[in-house]
């Protein structure tokens, strides 16, 4: 596939995947963004540069389409940044192998647990 329509179609999906299921966007761009040459570790970094802005409007449309529980989730941010900061220096420290070990270990996790739902 010509790299300009793979990118394209990349792009679409990580959004309709980012709106629809949350930060589920990074799920698709990281191994769309490693099949396109990025090392694992580039591939995860650049990915949450990706899905930043798809998850701020995303959540803009869920907040005037009355779906969002803002209290609910200013509950979790002070933490959250922390954590995203944590993780961050973590995935410095990890090798690229076993960043993506771990990154598929917690997509067969999430489909595991969704299927036995």
């Amino acid at each position: 596939m010509n790299k300009k329509y793979f990118n394209v179609l990349t792009g679409i999906a990580v959004g309709i995947c980012n709106g629809f299921f949350g930060s589920g966007g990074g799920m698709i761009a990281v191994p769309m963004l490693e099949k396109g040459g990025s090392e694992a570790k580039k591939a995860h970094a650049t990915s949450i540069a990706i899905t930043l802005p798809l998850s701020i409007i995303s959540g803009l449309v869920y907040f005037k389409g009355g779906s969002l529980d803002i209290w609910q989730a200013v509950k979790f941010i002070p933490l959250g940044i922390v954590g995203a900061a944590v993780g961050a220096m973590l995935m410095k420290k990890l090798s690229n192998s076993l960043l993506k070990r771990i990154f598929g270990a917690l997509m067969i996790i999430a489909g595991v647990r969704i299927f036995m739902k």
